[in-house]
């Protein structure tokens, strides 16, 4: 069985590794950034996908998505998941 969204995570997996760059970057352009650490104080990861990790927010329970670039590894854009 093919994962459909495999090409596209590839292709953001190049994007991001291309434009790794430093937090204060990161943050001007998508907002909060988290180190592992931060990562951890503040989510519980649920599962990943390079260039994404699913997560719980622990302050309120919402469940989204972080991308992630791996040098340095911050975590950015933080989408929340919306029920269906």
């Amino acid at each position: 069985m093919t994962d459909p969204t495999e090409q596209l995570h590839r292709e953001r997996m190049v994007e991001i590794a291309a434009e790794a760059t430093s937090r204060e970057y990161l943050e001007a352009k998508y907002g909060q950034v988290w180190d592992t650490a931060e990562l951890t104080r503040d989510f519980t990861v649920i599962g990943f996908v390079a260039p994404l990790v699913v997560v719980r927010r622990k302050a309120d329970g919402v469940k989204g998505s972080l991308e992630f670039q791996p040098h340095p590894r911050l975590y950015f854009n933080f989408e929340e998941h919306h029920q269906r």
